[in-house]
């Protein structure tokens, strides 16, 4: 798997409404989400601040999400409560992985 992270900012009180809508993710987009090859997404919060991390298997999954048809449909629902940039893309930065621990702890009984 791949892991990927970035962050993205949300409008002034848009906290509640994006995460009610997240709560009640369409099935049919979770199912998108795993036909574009996205295993895993996990979303935490500084308000206004997000923070995504994924796990992917190929580096084309997020770009296969992001130009479906469902995508678009829920981008147009959650637009109202992102920030965006001046050339019209959500306001969000790509971050790069720069440290990792893994250990045997979770196999523990």
């Amino acid at each position: 798997m791949i892991r990927r992270a970035f962050t993205m900012r949300l409008k002034p009180g848009a906290l509640a409404e994006y995460t009610r809508n997240h709560n009640e993710i369409w099935p049919e987009l979770v199912e998108e989400i795993e036909r574009s090859g996205i295993a895993t997404i996990t979303t935490f919060e500084q308000d206004p601040v997000l923070f995504l991390f994924s796990e992917i298997t190929d580096e084309a999954a997020w770009d296969r999400l992001w130009h479906s048809e469902i995508h678009d449909r829920w981008a147009e629902v959650m637009g109202p409560f992102m920030e965006f940039r001046e050339d019209g893309l959500v306001d969000f930065g790509e971050l790069r992985e720069i440290f990792r621990c893994e250990t045997r702890a979770g196999e523990k009984g």
